[in-house]
This record gives C-alpha cells, sequence and structure tokens, in this order.
C-alpha cells in the first residue's frame, strides 16, 4: 500500500479549494535538483511512488531521491451506478494537494546531468506540469 497517514483526526475531509502559490517548501533545501510544480493539483499516493520507484531504479543505488509532498488528504468516492442520497462515500485513495511553486522531488549525491534525468523520468509520472529547480548556491 502506498503512503498515507498512521492516524487522522477525522475519515473523511471536504474538497476545499486551492488558490494562490507555495509559499512553504518551495525552494530545493536537500538534494542538488528539484522538480517545481507549474499547475495545482491532486497528486495521489500511487502517483508519489510511481515517482519515487522509477527515479531509484533508474540510479541504480546511487545518489538519493527526496520526496517532498506527503499525502495526508482522503478522498472519497460512492460506487458507480449508485442511487442519489446515502451520504458520502469511503475513502477511495489518499492525495497530497500541490500548488504552484511547490518542490515535489528532489536529487542528490549525483551528478548533475544525471539528476535532471531521473527528475524528467518523475515528471512524466505526475499529473501537474512541472519544471526543473537548481540549488541557490549559499553566499
Amino acid at each position: 500500500m502506498g503512503m498515507m497517514p498512521s492516524r487522522v483526526k477525522f475519515r473523511k475531509a471536504q474538497r476545499g479549494r486551492m488558490k494562490g502559490n507555495a509559499t512553504r517548501g518551495n525552494t530545493v533545501a536537500h538534494g542538488i535538483m528539484g522538480l517545481r510544480a507549474l499547475s495545482p493539483g491532486l497528486i495521489t499516493a500511487e502517483q508519489i511512488e510511481a515517482g519515487r520507484v522509477c527515479a531509484t531504479r533508474f540510479l541504480a543505488g546511487e545518489g538519493r531521491v527526496y520526496i517532498r509532498i506527503f499525502p495526508y488528504k482522503p478522498m472519497s468516492a460512492i460506487p458507480l451506478e449508485t442511487r442519489m442520497g446515502k451520504g458520502k462515500g469511503e475513502v477511495e485513495y489518499w492525495c497530497a494537494p500541490v500548488k504552484p511553486g511547490a518542490i515535489l522531488f528532489e536529487v542528490g549525491g549525483v551528478s548533475e546531468d544525471l539528476s535532471h534525468k531521473a527528475l524528467r523520468k518523475i515528471a512524466h509520472k505526475l499529473p501537474v506540469r512541472t519544471r526543473l529547480a537548481v540549488r541557490r548556491k549559499a553566499p
């Protein structure tokens, strides 16, 4: 099973809305290069896991992949061909709401060319538009 919280205060959550840009988690902090979201969206735990597996297999034991997002939001769904009413559906999957500017994944410990290719592979697995972000040099 993919990533999910060990326990939550409430089983089900409302959809809410994502507006504005990310103000936290918007700089490359751990690796040398990161993957920045350009559009808002919901990234499921399965998509995060697919990106992690893809990058770690590509790097073949070298370097490290940092996951900067966590799926804490439960998404519920009612089975198909069910009549209206009867309450809110059961939790189907967990997702991470992502705002534009948020860093999703980082890669460190390998060359810039190799990390660029690994992050490109991750980007193909995600439902949001992304761009590469390079770590700023310390003054």
